[in-house]
């Protein structure tokens, strides 16, 4: 005996693989953006060796967490190392240091700065940025607050392709020097939300939102001893 098909199920059935199909190409864009933000600027990360010939307006390190005792995290020491290995080497005369400092309880950028100038550092040469609450933050402020032209950016690999990037849109020359010293716990962690962090700033610079702060210009040609506080 033939069956008839219900039109209702065969109606319900194409909705469903519509929904799934929808729904697949919904998850894979921040994954397709990934890959293409990653590929567009693989080109920019470069070798301390390399950096060094650059004569930036400034070494861009970005901030990360710094502990009760304020001390760094492993992650930002290793960013720390490698940026005063970069000024040393002479891509830039000028240290920007660019953190959250947006409660008093807690200070990325003077923990930056103390560690550069124990590291012999002259303080002058040390810029903070307070309000370095974001990567895109960071740097729309570097470019607008410190009148950043040419940059090198240390942090981790996995987090330069987007600084790179967002740098690129803002009409910044960067070039980015990877700080991975060690092995960090949580790395596929770090780098799954990496991915969502990716497409939110790619969304950013299409827009370019103003940052949380902006304020008076402190030109990196002078003296980082007025970011104090």
């Amino acid at each position: 005996m033939k069956q008839h098909h219900h039109p209702l199920s065969s109606r319900k059935k194409r909705l469903f693989l519509f929904l799934a199909a929808a729904f697949l190409l919904i998850a894979a864009v921040p994954f397709a953006i990934s890959a293409i933000m990653c590929a567009q600027v693989q080109n920019r990360i470069i070798p301390l060796s390399e950096a060094a010939a650059l004569d930036a307006d400034a070494v861009l390190v970005l901030g990360a967490r710094v502990w009760d005792n304020g001390s760094p995290s492993g992650i930002l020491e290793d960013r720390l190392i490698t940026g005063i290995a970069a000024y040393e080497a002479g891509a830039s005369d000028r240290l920007l240091m660019s953190g959250d400092h947006g409660r008093d309880d807690y200070d990325e950028v003077n923990a930056m700065k103390d560690y550069a100038i124990a590291e012999g550092v002259p303080e002058e040469a040390v810029f903070m940025d307070h309000a370095g609450f974001s990567t895109y933050e960071s740097l729309y402020r570097a470019r607008d607050i410190f009148a950043v032209k040419a940059v090198v950016i240390v942090t981790q690999r996995y987090h330069l392709y987007r600084a790179l990037y967002v740098a690129e849109r803002m009409g910044l020359s960067a070039y980015g020097v990877a700080s991975d010293l060690r092995t960090y716990p949580g790395m596929p962690r770090f780098e799954a939300r990496e991915i969502l962090a990716r497409l939110k700033d790619f969304v950013y610079t299409l827009f370019m939102p103003l940052p949380t702060y902006l304020g008076d210009v402190i030109p990196i040609t002078g003296d980082g001893r007025l970011t104090d506080g």
